[in-house]
């Protein structure tokens, strides 16, 4: 990859790791906020209006995480790629498989087995982006305590 520019204190090398790492990451933030959009429209049954409203400040959490990530792509001088496309190519996670409509416990279920890789690979990054990018370590580690919040609210809710 061409870098635009690299931030002081990072080689080339570096930053370039660092960027592949936080554009997985990406791609996982942004597919993220697509399935708990589709959770949201496809939820039904009992609680339907509760989890249907939970969802949504979800989404846009994640829509945020995203947005950071992105910005922290570019601010290391490389070209976040925001496309559907990117989602599926550097997918190295379990895709989503509930679909259509389905009562509030099966998306509540895949939801939180979803966001069991979620974390866990946003755990992973971390461990790999503190040898290379402290910076970009602390910026995923604040989308993993937005992320195991959530996900106690789901877990909750089932409980």
């Amino acid at each position: 990859m061409t870098l635009a520019f690299v931030v002081p204190g990072l080689d080339e090398a570096t930053s370039e790791k660092a960027i592949a790492i936080l554009q997985n990451r990406l791609s996982q933030e942004q597919e993220a906020a697509l399935v708990l959009k589709h959770a949201h429209w496809n939820v039904t049954g009992p609680n339907f209006i509760a989890v249907h409203e939970m969802l949504d400040p979800e989404v846009e959490s994640v829509l945020a995480q995203a947005d950071e990530t992105a910005e922290r792509i570019a601010t290391l001088g490389g070209t976040p790629d925001g496309r559907a496309d990117a989602i599926v190519r550097n997918r190295t996670w379990k895709p989503f498989d509930v679909e259509g409509r389905a009562g509030t416990t099966a998306y509540l279920e895949a939801l939180i087995e979803y966001y069991d890789a979620f974390i866990a690979d946003d755990r992973k990054a971390i461990a790999e982006l503190d040898e290379l990018d402290v910076i970009s370590s602390n910026v995923i580690q604040d989308h993993v305590q937005q992320l195991e919040k959530f996900q106690w609210f789901m877990r909750s809710h089932l409980a």
